[in-house]
């Protein structure tokens, strides 16, 4: 059974940081594209950045790049969101996902197979 499991989300002051982690079991990830999204209230979920596993190849969102940093730790099976410079407008449910295919649009969101169940990131001003 496939699990991805985030984690690290909490309450910063502007310009504080975080770090988020997705830990993904049940399967083989090595040949997968991880992709990180956000969803605020009232809005629909947002492509936040995405690491081609096998390659390490990062594709970020023009909203989020040069503060966000996205990693992986193979021996952990982990991927890891680290958050700088957080605003205000970066507080949302974060989650990870992950899918097979590492060609498609990263920011395509019914193209990911699994989901992770979210981690609360509120940003005060």
């Amino acid at each position: 059974q496939v699990q991805l499991v985030e984690s690290g989300g909490g309450l910063v002051q502007t310009g504080g940081s975080l770090r988020l982690s997705c830990a993904a079991s049940g399967r083989t990830f090595s040949d997968d594209a991880m992709g990180w999204f956000r969803q605020a209230p009232g809005k629909e979920r947002e492509f936040v950045g995405r690491i081609n596993w096998s390659s390490g190849s990062i594709v970020y969102s023009p909203s989020v790049k040069g503060r966000f940093t996205i990693s992986r730790d193979n021996a952990k099976n982990t991927v890891y969101l680290q958050m700088d410079s957080l605003k205000p407008e970066d507080t949302a449910v974060y989650y990870c996902a992950a899918r097979r295919d590492v060609y498609s649009n990263p920011w395509a969101v019914a193209t990911y197979d699994y989901w992770g169940q979210g981690t609360q990131v509120t940003v005060s001003s």
